[in-house]
């Protein structure tokens, strides 16, 4: 399996002629998200350029852009200067005409589940695609439909919630194993899409609960609250409360950062190393929200044992290819 997202393809040197781009950085809270400015991503980005993006991703874990009216083709010729794009979702699809390019709109989920959603503090928390046993690496995010307001978005640092917990916790996690996988949410029923989509791509991976992000040695709490349901080895019981505790200690507000979209408005995050979530607030609205979103090839994750994650069901994400 290839390298991670974050090691940049070779570009050819820009041409003498063309002015040299500085990188603004340009960070929104103590422990993550930057905004990065002085680039314009719908044209090739110098290999310096790329290094100074990704040397900011892997310090602040998500990075946004503005004023980027992209299209799909160059959506995708941005994402591809930093890893290999995949299929636009590996169970749910693609644009018509771009398969590496998922749509993240308002209502998309609206097929997929029925019933009475049981809100918890870390319901709807999530990083992509972990039921995967190589989940993507990175997301690129961008808006196009934004509503007047809400619709925000929010990113959670798990290499900071991993360092807040006390040694001893630690020690007892960088043991543990879960098992990820698609289930509707909590209070809510599965239709018949939803059912025929995952047989027909079933998922299901144990990861370990803590992974070492390779170009750092950082340790992050692999914990998406939306896909991990069990701790490998422990009682029912025993499992729904240690991922409690975890959940609701990697969505403590000083881990985050909330992003107000605009149009044009990029979010690139490690996910690795963050889960994100959608506030619901958006519902109560009566506005549009159409974003699209590439994802990029990942690694199986390693523990701190060394162990790899394992498949349980399903196959590698690869790259996409015509």
């Amino acid at each position: 399996m290839s390298t991670t997202v974050l090691t940049a393809n070779s570009r050819p040197a820009p041409a003498s002629d063309t002015p040299a781009q500085h990188v603004g950085v340009h960070p929104l809270t103590g422990h993550i998200g930057a905004e990065i400015d002085g680039v314009d991503l719908r044209q090739p980005l110098a290999p310096a350029v790329v290094a100074d993006i990704k040397a900011a991703l892997l310090k602040w874990k998500v990075v946004f852009f503005r004023d980027q009216p992209l299209s799909h083709e160059q959506h995708v010729s941005f994402a591809s200067a930093f890893g290999a794009p995949t299929i636009g979702h590996a169970v749910y699809g693609f644009v018509e005409g771009h398969p590496q390019v998922y749509s993240v709109a308002r209502d998309r989920l609206a097929d997929r589940h029925t019933g009475e959603l049981l809100i918890r503090p870390w319901t709807g928390w999530h990083s992509d695609v972990t039921a995967a046993v190589n989940p993507p690496a990175a997301s690129i995010l961008r808006g196009v439909a934004i509503p007047p307001y809400g619709g925000d978005t929010l990113w959670t640092n798990l290499v900071e919630a991993y360092n807040g917990l006390s040694p001893t916790l630690r020690g007892f996690v960088d043991g543990l194993r879960g098992v990820h996988y698609f289930t509707p949410p909590e209070g809510q029923d599965a239709t018949e899409t939803f059912v025929k989509r995952n047989a027909g791509r079933p998922l299901v991976s144990e990861h370990p609960l803590v992974r070492v992000i390779p170009e750092t040695g950082e340790r992050a709490l692999f914990v998406s609250p939306s896909f991990l349901k069990r701790i490998t080895g422990l009682a029912p019981r025993e499992s729904q409360q240690i991922l409690e505790l975890l959940f609701e200690h990697v969505t403590r507000p000083e881990y985050t950062v909330r992003f107000r979209w605009q149009p044009g408005s990029i979010a690139f995050w490690d996910n690795r190393t963050t889960a994100h979530l959608a506030p619901r607030d958006i519902f109560s609205l009566d506005f549009d929200r159409q974003l699209y979103r590439i994802t990029l090839r990942g690694d199986v994750p390693v523990g701190v044992d060394g162990r790899p994650s394992t498949a349980l069901k399903g196959d590698p994400i690869d790259a996409y290819t015509p």
